[in-house]
């Protein structure tokens, strides 16, 4: 059971990612990395929504497997796609070096306070939504 500790955790490092991704972009005046932090939201869904459509019957246990690892496949996308994007736009010229590393660790937070809500918070094991 998840306490007031583990709230609290999650509302720092959310804090903590979304400053560092909005430093990045106000830093430079360009707003482009602020983008990654929506495929960083994203990222879950996928498998979130696979896992509830696939259900937890022990009867078509191996018949959903396809169903899981096309949410593991989309999810796995949105996070690949959350890290390279600020390197693409660095590479570009679009952002600079600092607004690269500000972006990727602000993103890699907000992606880890999603996952440690659903670790804790979210119960997966029920048919109710």
């Amino acid at each position: 059971m998840a306490g007031m500790k583990t709230i609290l955790a999650l509302a720092f490092l959310l804090a903590c990612g979304i400053l560092s991704v909005i430093l990045s972009c106000a830093l430079d005046s360009n707003w482009l990395p602020l983008v990654s932090v929506l495929l960083f939201l994203l990222a879950p869904l996928p498998n979130a929504v696979c896992k509830r459509a696939a259900g937890s019957s022990d009867f078509m246990s191996e018949d959903n497997s396809g169903l899981l690892d096309t949410g593991y496949f989309m999810t796995a996308f949105f996070v690949v796609s959350g890290l390279a994007l600020p390197v693409v736009l660095n590479h570009s010229g679009a952002i600079t070096s600092l607004a690269l590393i500000l972006s990727l660790c602000g993103g890699s937070l907000i992606y880890l306070t999603v996952l440690g809500y659903m670790q804790y918070f979210v119960d997966t094991n029920t048919d109710q939504f």
